[in-house]
């Protein structure tokens, strides 16, 4: 086939060759990738291949030899810019958006900023992020990279929280009210419940799969005292796993019992207090020194444990990674429940402090961005 390279250095496909079990594409930048054959027969888009009304594949990667390996290839341009053209045995045909495939090698950057006790949450008009996509769509990418944001001026009735799913998604269920009420009561089953400092943690941790989004509206706040603290827990993880890999990779692997109850309820979970993904990044910490039971002593590693998780316990407390301020009424914090840990200064007096919470997840959040941007709205 012949080759009629076009388009930026960035995009341009310079060199193609065939190698074992692969092609290899060399790109005017200099970066290389080595696609196998069946990733290229698997996901070719043609009609024959993809559905196209619902956009998935129809083609089985068992219709075609394991060996399987194209007739013919190059780099050609089309209407739609340049790409890889392939013929394979048989007479199929599929052709590859060069943009696409160095898009997929480059891979999907993180967002994330760390930050420590100087940050302040970025905000947003309550009102503003429900009904302006503009609005909404900046809220969201603040959100997901820096984990927590505050929306002010939203109204002080109870169950507000439930006007944010068109932008948050459903409300994440469970079983200690699906609106939480925090106030202080001397029947309360939870240490937020009554005037003592709640030190950071996570919500829901004896949960196997706690809320990856928590939505906490201040109704009224007329008490002296009782500060919001944020900890960027990513943060102090990187940190710790730099400085400390051995008590990082036990964190990992050992897992710890969490409990939490009321007279109706009883949830419970035994989990490492770090979780990775496939390529190694901190995907979630689970973190919650008043829910944390007696670890077993049938547990192999739990001299190595306890030195490791002593350690966490300090760096998450430290003053210098809580960023503190006044929640005030009529405001919404938004937290990345599986990365920001939340804290409560002791309340001082009697003044009435009223504040409601409720659980979404971070898929959804995040769909709801990309939805915008398909839409053009953004």
């Amino acid at each position: 086939m012949s080759s009629q390279p076009q388009g930026s250095e960035r995009c341009r496909i310079a060199d193609l060759r065939a190698g074992d079990g692969a092609l290899i594409a060399t790109w005017g930048d200099g970066a290389v990738a080595h696609i196998p054959f069946l990733w290229l027969r698997h996901n070719c888009a043609c009609d024959e291949c993809v559905v196209r009304q619902t956009a998935e594949k129809r083609f089985q990667l068992f219709a075609v030899a394991e060996d399987v390996r194209p007739c013919r290839f190059g780099v050609v341009a089309s209407a739609c810019g340049e790409g890889i053209a392939i013929e394979w045995p048989g007479g199929h045909s599929s052709w590859f958006d060069a943009g696409e495939l160095k898009a997929l090698l480059e891979g999907r950057k993180s967002p994330l900023r760390h930050w420590t006790h100087r940050f302040r949450p970025p905000r947003f008009d309550f009102r503003g992020f429900l009904h302006d996509d503009g609005t909404a769509a900046a809220c969201i990418e603040e959100f997901l990279a820096v984990g927590a944001c505050v929306l002010t001026d939203a109204p002080s009735a109870p169950d507000t929280v439930e006007r944010l799913a068109p932008r948050l998604g459903p409300v994440r269920e469970v079983l200690f009210e699906r609106i939480h009420n925090v106030e202080v009561d001397p029947a309360g089953y939870n240490i937020a419940h009554t005037c003592e400092a709640v030190p950071p943690h996570n919500d829901m941790v004896s949960y196997n799969w706690p809320p990856s989004v928590q939505a906490l509206h201040m109704l009224v706040n007329d008490c002296a005292g009782g500060e919001t603290g944020i900890v960027d827990g990513f943060a102090v993880l990187r940190d710790l796993r730099r400085e400390r890999p051995d008590y990082f990779d036990v964190l990992c692997a050992v897992p710890v019992p969490f409990r939490q109850f009321d007279e109706d309820n009883e949830t419970s979970a035994s989990c490492p207090t770090i979780e990775l993904g496939t390529t190694g990044e901190v995907r979630m910490l689970r973190f919650s020194n008043q829910l944390m039971q007696r670890m077993p002593l049938c547990e192999p590693r739990l001299a190595e444990f306890y030195p490791a998780w002593r350690e966490l316990a300090r760096r998450i407390n430290a003053p210098d990674v809580q960023a503190r301020f006044r929640l005030e009424g009529g405001q919404v914090l938004l937290t990345a429940g599986h990365r920001v840990l939340h804290a409560r200064a002791p309340i001082v007096g009697t003044g009435r402090r009223h504040l409601q919470d409720a659980y979404f997840e971070h898929d959804n959040v995040r769909n709801h961005l990309t939805l915008l941007r398909r839409l053009g709205r953004v």
